[in-house]
């Protein structure tokens, strides 16, 4: 059995993009430990609302399977009762996943030094598998090594492709403002910049709303990066792929 740390913010991350993989990996016999800023002495994580109900007129939200882990998730033991942050280390633990999310409350993730500590100690372990998706991808671009490169400088990856994230921003404007742009920059732009070259980038074919499932991975897309120990998805889409591969490296 391996144990696989999952931070996560306070509020507003992911349904598909956390669930989808925890609930695959504990089906598999793995412990999942999520970490939270202030651990069990905070608040008990929450995903962001709107992917429950929908973002707008009841779409753009969670499928009713993710949604129905997320439900189990909820009530598992180890998710009420988060690490904190402070006490992480990667000798502790067998792989990482780094979920996202867009909405406000993923800056606390998105931009905490402990965080970014921790993600670096696993790209530093070249023995451990490293999973990363949508804006978990941004916050391994924003992780150093010891020479104050980004983690994933060297590394090929996808993330967010910008499309996506600009389609969803002006399809919602009207109504939800800048819910879907986290910050000024697109994902993707900040992503390439850590790259050592833009080609380490790969975008992946178009896609708006087609998701792979548990039993097609049909439209969905992982890259992984040929030292074989990353792999990256770029959206709820790609969770059920994602966590199929992290699954295969840890087995």
């Amino acid at each position: 059995m391996a144990s696989i740390l999952f931070p996560l913010p306070d509020r507003d991350f992911d349904v598909t993009e956390f669930a989808v993989p925890w609930k695959l990996l504990t089906q598999a016999g793995h412990r999942c430990v999520f970490a939270t800023e202030a651990g069990a002495a905070g608040p008990t994580p929450a995903c962001d609302p709107l992917l429950i109900t929908g973002v707008v007129f009841g779409q753009l939200g969670a499928r009713p399977e993710p949604i129905a882990f997320y439900r189990d998730m909820e009530a598992a033991p180890e998710f009420n009762a988060p690490m904190r942050w402070a006490d992480c280390h990667a000798r502790d633990f067998n792989a990482l996943f780094l979920g996202g999310g867009h909405a406000p409350g993923m800056r606390q993730y998105l931009g905490s030094p402990e965080v970014f500590r921790i993600i670096g100690e696993f790209f530093a372990d070249a023995t451990k598998p490293i999973a990363a998706i949508c804006h978990g991808v941004l916050a391994a671009a924003r992780s150093q090594q010891a020479d104050g490169s980004s983690v994933l400088r060297g590394i090929k990856t996808t993330c967010l492709p910008k499309y996506m994230e600009r389609s969803a921003y002006f399809s919602t404007f009207w109504r939800r403002g800048r819910y879907y742009r986290t910050y000024p920059a697109y994902v993707e732009d900040e992503v390439v910049a850590a790259l050592a070259a833009p080609t380490d980038f790969v975008r992946g074919p178009k896609t708006l709303s087609k998701r792979g499932t548990a039993s097609d991975d049909t439209h969905a897309f992982v890259v992984e990066d040929p030292a074989g120990r990353y792999v990256s998805g770029r959206w709820p889409g790609d969770a059920y792929l994602l966590a199929k591969h992290l699954l295969r490296r840890l087995h």
